[in-house]
This record gives C-alpha cells, structure tokens and sequence, in this order.
C-alpha cells in the first residue's frame, strides 16, 4: 500500500523545486535566453517576456505549485490504493 503523505510530499516537492529552479533562473538573468531556447527549439516565436524578478510572486508560485502537487498526488496515491486493494480482492475470490 502507498503512503498518500509521502507520495504528496514527494510530487509536491519535485513540482515545488522545479519552480524554485525557475525562480532562480529568473533572478539570475538566465531565464529569457533559456525560454527563448525552448520556444525556438520546439519551434514556437518567442513572444513572452521575462519580467523582472519579484520575490512575493516566486514565493506564490512556489507555494501553489507546491501545493497542486502535494494535493494530485495525496489523490493518486489514494487512487492507487483502492485500485490495487480491488484488483487483489478480485484475485482472490476469482
């Protein structure tokens, strides 16, 4: 059986830090060249601008994204379990 906490945890972490990365990648200067790599790469133009950085938006997206993940997958984690817990039901009585 999953754990739905940890599972949560651990998305919401993973999906928390990768904006925690992009926040800094923003602070740093770095993020336009890179979005603009990405854009070109999947050859997309570039219309987006990167704004200056601001410390209570990152803090915002890092806690909602944060958040969405810890919630999806506590929700997955749940889903896991009572799919598994009926697949070994009918095993058993099958």
């Amino acid at each position: 059986m999953t754990n739905p906490h940890k599972v949560g945890f651990v998305i919401g972490a993973l999906i928390g830090g990768w904006h925690v990365l992009w926040a800094l990648l923003v602070l740093i200067g770095w993020a336009q060249p890179i979005i603009d790599f990405i854009f070109w790469a999947h050859m997309i133009e570039p219309i987006y601008r990167i704004k200056a950085f601001d410390s209570k938006a990152a803090v915002t997206l890092i806690a909602v994204t944060a958040a969405i993940g810890y919630v999806s997958g506590f929700i997955g984690a749940f889903i896991w379990n009572r799919l598994h817990r009926r697949s070994a039901d009918c095993a058993k009585t099958g």
